[in-house]
């Protein structure tokens, strides 16, 4: 039985978060072995309403500022030397990943 190897995705750029994704499957294929995804997980939006005014006086007006932070999954199969292409593959600050096996 094969082992496999769950890597998730997050940032706040998701043309950088696309571009990552596709170099993995690249690499997974190049390789031959089974790869799923990237499967796009729901996008989390943290939203922050701020009070315009410094000082509270004058009327309630207010700005909405929103961060949304996109997800991905991958699912590779774990062999030694696709893990070590993976592994030394460059990735952008901020895009953040997570190596998991099952």
């Amino acid at each position: 039985m094969v082992r496999k190897a769950r890597i998730k995705l997050t940032s706040t750029d998701y043309a950088k978060l696309d571009e990552i994704c596709r170099e993995l499957r690249a690499i997974a294929e190049k390789s031959g072995v089974k790869v799923s995804g990237p499967i796009p997980l729901p996008t989390k939006r943290l939203r922050v309403p701020v009070l315009r005014t410094p000082c509270g006086e004058g009327t309630k007006t207010w700005d909405k500022w929103e961060m949304r932070i996109h997800r991905r999954l991958i699912d590779v199969d774990a062999e030694d030397r696709v893990m070590r292409r993976i592994m030394r593959m460059r990735v952008p600050e901020d895009v953040y990943i997570s190596i998991e096996l099952i």
